[in-house]
This record gives C-alpha cells, sequence and structure tokens, in this order.
C-alpha cells in the first residue's frame, strides 16, 4: 500500500521531521554558546573516563616503550627541549604520582605531533581519576543534560501527540540513568583498551533487564529507539566534514562504493535463498554493508519496515560486532597485513567510528587514521542508500500492488531525518569557520553519543531473547552471519587492492 499524503502538520508530527528540528536545536544551541562564550563547551557533559591507579601502573612499561625510540629522534635532531620533556614525564612515570604524571604529559602534549599524541594519551590516563566522577559537579552536568534532553524529547512527544507523557517523564530519568551506568562501564581504561564502546554496555543492561528481570509497563513508554537515535543521526551530519573523507582522496570513496554496493546485494541474495522475507533482507543487507545500526534505522525510514524486525537487526549487528573489534586488530598483526591495508580493512567491516577508532589504535596510527576515513566514506552513503532505497520499495510495492509510483510517494516514504544529517553535514563542511568546527566537535560528539546511549539502552529493553529465536527460524541471523563473513574477505581483498600499492600509490597516510 502507499503511505498516506503528507501534510503540512506532518512537520511537528511526524517523528522524522522531529528528529530533524530536535537536532537542528541542539546544533544551534552548541553554536550559539561557542559563538558568544555564554558558557564553556568544555564543562557541558560529565565526564566518564576512569583509570585505576593499578591499570595506571600497568601501562608504564608500553608508555616507556614509546617514550624512547621518541627521545632518540629528538636527540638526533638536536630537539633539547623535547628529550628533557619526554625525561621528565618518564620519571613521573616511575615515581607513580598521579598529579604529576598529568602536568608531565601536559607539557609534552603542547610539542604536538608523535610526540603530543603519547602526551595526550598518558595525561588522559592520569587525569581520569575514578573519585572525579561522583564530585557534585560532575553529578551536577549528568542532571543538567537529563532534563534539558527530557524536557526537548517531552516538548516533540507533545508536539507528535498519542503519547502518554506523564508516564514518559517517570520513564526517562531511569533510562538515562541506564545510559549514563554504560558510558561508566565503557569509560574505563580496560574496554577501551579492547575497543568494546558504550553500545554494547547499553545493549546488554538493556537485556538483561528485559530478560532476566521484567520491566514495568509505564517504564516502556520511555523506551524509544528510533526517536533517539534518528535526533542523533542528525547531529552526526555535524561530525561527517567532506574534506575529511577527501583525505584518502578517491581511494576511501572507491572503497566506500565497492563495499556497500557488493555486500549488499550479496545479503540481499542470501537472505532470499534461506527465504528471509523482503524488509528483514532489505534491513538486514543495509545494516552489514554501509554502517550498522545507523543504516539499519534509515532503510526501515524508506521502507516503513516493521520495528520489531529492526530491533532485531539492531541487537543481531552489536553481537556479531564484539569478536570483531577484538579479532581483526589481530588478525592484521598475526598475518603481517600492512597497516594501512589494515585500517581499511576495519573501516570497511565494523560498523560504528569509534570501535574503529579503538581497534585501529590497536594495530598504529596510521592504520587508525586509514580506518575513521573509510568509515566516514561509508557513512556518507546513508543518504544516497536511503534515497535510492525509497524509490526502489516503491517501485516494488507498487508493481506488486498494482500501483504506479509517483514522486509524491516517494517522497512520503523518503526518512526525512537522513536530509537532515545531509543539511548538517553540509553545513559544517562547507559554511562554517574550522575553528568553529574544532570548538564545537567534542561537545556535539558527546551530545550526540547521549542520544545513541539512551537508544542502544532502549533497544535492548525492548528486545526479547524469545522473541528473537522465534523470528523466521533463525533464518535471518544465519544471512546476516554468513553476509559478515562475505563482508570481511571481500573488503580485505579490495583493501589489498585499493590501498597495497598495486594500482595505486599508497597513500602517505601517518
Amino acid at each position: 500500500m502507499a503511505p498516506k499524503g503528507s501534510s503540512l502538520s506532518d512537520l511537528w508530527k511526524n517523528e522524522d521531521w522531529l528528529a530533524v528540528w530536535i537536532g537542528f536545536f541542539i546544533i544551534a544551541m552548541v553554536l550559539i554558546f561557542n559563538q558568544w562564550s555564554i558558557i564553556d563547551l568544555k564543562k557541558v557533559s560529565p565526564g566518564h573516563k576512569w583509570a585505576t591507579d593499578g591499570q595506571i601502573a600497568s601501562r608504564v612499561e608500553k608508555w616507556n616503550a614509546a617514550i624512547d625510540p621518541l627521545m632518540k629522534d629528538a636527540e638526533a635532531k638536536g630537539e633539547q627541549g623535547a628529550v628533557v620533556r619526554l625525561q621528565g614525564l618518564k620519571e613521573t612515570l616511575q615515581k607513580g604520582d598521579r598529579k604529576s604524571i598529568a602536568e608531565a604529559a601536559g607539557r609534552v602534549e603542547r610539542m604536538g605531533g608523535l610526540v603530543g599524541e603519547l602526551g595526550k594519551e598518558v595525561g588522559a590516563h592520569a587525569k581520569a581519576e575514578p573519585a572525579k566522577l561522583f564530585t557534585a559537579d560532575n553529578l551536577t552536568r549528568g542532571f543538567k543534560i537529563c532534563v534539558a534532553f527530557m524536557i526537548i524529547a517531552t516538548i516533540g512527544l507533545k508536539m507528535m501527540g498519542s503519547v502518554n507523557l506523564g508516564k514518559f517523564v517517570l520513564g526517562f530519568p531511569i533510562v538515562f540513568i541506564l545510559a549514563w551506568l554504560a558510558r561508566l562501564i565503557a569509560g574505563n581504561a580496560a574496554p577501551g583498551d579492547w575497543g568494546i564502546e558504550y553500545v554494547v554496555f547499553s545493549l546488554a543492561i538493556g537485556l538483561i533487564l528485559s530478560n532476566l528481570i521484567g520491566l514495568p509497563a509505564w517504564l516502556m513508554e520511555a523506551v524509544r529507539t528510533e526517536y533517539y537515535i534518528k535526533s542523533g543521526l542528525v547531529i552526526l551530519g555535524a561530525g561527517l566534514l567532506f574534506f575529511e573523507i577527501l583525505q584518502a582522496g578517491a581511494l576511501g570513496i572507491m572503497q566506500a562504493i565497492g563495499v556497500v554496493f557488493v555486500v549488499w546485494y550479496a545479503c540481499y541474495w542470501l537472505a532470499k535463498k534461506l527465504k528471509v522475507d523482503d524488509e528483514f533482507a532489505v534491513m538486514l543487507s543495509s545494516a552489514v554493508s554501509i554502517c550498522g545500526v545507523s543504516a539499519a534505522i534509515a532503510t526501515c525510514g524508506a521502507i516503513e519496515g516493521d520495528k520489531k524486525k529492526l530491533s532485531y537487526v539492531t541487537s543481531l549487528v552489536l553481537i556479531v560486532a564484539v569478536p570483531m573489534m577484538v579479532i581483526m586488530p589481530w588478525a592484521v598483526k598475526a598475518f603481517g597485513i600492512p597497516d594501512i591495508v589494515g585500517g581499511a580493512w576495519l573501516g570497511g567491516t565494523l560498523d560504528t567510528s569509534g570501535s574503529v577508532v579503538a581497534a585501529g589504535a590497536l594495530i598504529s596510527e596510521a592504520a587508525m587514521k586509514t580506518g575513521v576515513i573509510v568509515k566516514f566514506s561509508q557513512n556518507a552513503l546513508i543518504g544516497v542508500a536511503a534515497f535510492i532505497l525509497s524509490i526502489w520499495w516503491t517501485c516494488k510495492k507498487g508493481a506488486e500492488c498494482g500501483e504506479k509510483p509517483t514522486a509524491r510517494i516517494i517522497w512520503d516514504r523518503f526518512p526525512k531525518f537522513v536530509l537532515g544529517f545531509i543539511v548538517a553535514s553540509v553545513f559544517f563542511s562547507f559554511f562554517l569557520h574550522i575553528d568553529t568546527v574544532n570548538a564545537t566537535k567534542s561537545l556535539l560528539g558527546d551530545l550526540r553519543t547521549w542520544w545513541f546511549a539512551l537508544a542502544f539502552v532502549s533497544i535492548g529493553l525492548e528486545t526479547r531473547f524469545v522473541d528473537i529465536a522465534k523470528m523466521e527460524g533463525g533464518r535471518p541471523a544465519l544471512a546476516f552471519i554468513a553476509a559478515q563473513t562475505f563482508n570481511v574477505i571481500w573488503t580485505l581483498i579490495l583493501a589489498y587492492i585499493l590501498f597495497g600499492g598495486y594500482i595505486f600509490p599508497v597513500p602517505d597516510i601517518k
């Protein structure tokens, strides 16, 4: 059936449009705060990073091993100031005083380059004292974020109508606290070393509560996966800058296109062979080929898919991603895969930018940067994919129902929050000064993460293993795993062809 015709009221009653306005409002507020210096943007969100004294001590040997070659290089270049600062950092690491380590690391960080990156890493760990998480200032920041998000979300739901606002206001703080808990767990140094992000803990907390304890009906009014993640996706556009995508030139874009189109078709073909229905097949294909959950959400909007199937797909994506984040960096080192190729491989297969950064960092700086560039290139295709899928799905369903697809029907099906994502990306790429982009990047990224954390907790809270097991006899899961296996192999081949120096010069990424 064709979707109902849109009207002017859809601009404030449609969830997609509301996500756009929420995303734009948050972006606008951050830009205004930055322009007029109304508040210190660095003091808006609560901290969630922490490392114990034992974890600091366990890293001293690794940091010293990184300092030694940097000192030799500085000595060879006659950079005595750098030698003195690095030596000072090395001495404070041996003493183990976190305050002194943070100060020495700060002096090293100000030097920039590889030396500065090491100083930044050491300083971040030294400053991340567990006790700071529970100070009045940090807890107050978290409370303010919770209240602000609840007000914004409540206003949007009020405009949309057909929502029990009382139950939503009652349940939202609980969902937020669970998201905060997930970020605190992920903020520890150990999960960071393994590349395990907050999304995994958010999902796990939700799944444990929904499957082992059960939830009251009133709380489920605040469980709104798509509402949260669509708002976050609009803000994500502000962090997707075209000049960053082009750092790897045409190679990153070529790999992104090669992965998306080939893997999407392969997954769809596999799903149909396993007799998976069309909606499931399309959402699975987008998730495995583009960028996981975000692509699945965009696809569900484009085809007006079943929300239960979307929950299934997103849970599956995150569960499969965990072992990949650990195994793939190990495989790069174990099989002697060049760092640039390995980074491109990670960027083309792992489903979030954060997991790419964490996994790439386990290999090298060059691998991490290459992976992020390739991942950005794939993320940029969300809008293109949503547009193509809107047209294809409308034509497909129109043919099945004997209806002729029109431009109006295609427009009604197109997920409007993707437009917000594209507009934000274009605005930050071409209309803002780079200093403004850099000044607001961190806070916008953190606010986006809060929306995503709420969404992933919601996915867990509304997902029941019993229901998943019953869905089409496990065939969608089999199709996804088989397609992901093909994705891993195909993307590695592409990465070697494009980044291995066989056809094109190896990009100068250091």
